[in-house]
């Protein structure tokens, strides 16, 4: 096959891929693109020896849903590995939790859900966010 084929190939294959609209995200100072929107809606979160370990990368926390059980207590290992965010701190509202995140720390914050629903986890600027689902 020649190159201009090639590349007539190629273009018409980039021309295919659906258009990514490059919403802004404001994170103290620091601007986001849309793939710092974009997550599963609901991510399956490892369980390590009775803990849900979740990470705050430049995406956010990840994962940013976790399934737990209701009246079951909940252990949330949380890393900070990114200087890149305004999430250096956990916010949990609805149990009383405002935990600081030192960079590559692993921070245990632990509590037991008391009724079915969804409990929100977030950044002290409550604009990076996870949703915690009580089954």
């Amino acid at each position: 096959m020649c190159s201009k084929s090639l590349a007539t190939l190629a273009a018409a294959a980039l021309m295919s891929l659906p258009a990514v609209a490059l919403a802004q995200h404001d994170h103290g100072g620091m601007t986001m693109g849309a793939d710092h929107a974009a997550a599963p809606a609901v991510a399956a979160a490892p369980a390590v020896k009775g803990a849900v370990e979740v990470s705050v990368t430049s995406e956010g926390f990840v994962p940013a849903s976790i399934k737990v059980k209701q009246g079951q207590p909940v252990k949330l290992v949380v890393t900070r590995k990114t200087d890149r965010t305004c999430a250096t701190e956990i916010v949990i509202k609805d149990q009383g939790i405002n935990q600081k995140l030192p960079l590559n720390q692993p921070v245990t914050v632990q509590f037991t859900p008391r009724k079915t629903g969804q409990i929100r986890y977030a950044c002290g600027m409550d604009m990076i966010s996870g949703v915690i689902v009580v089954e």
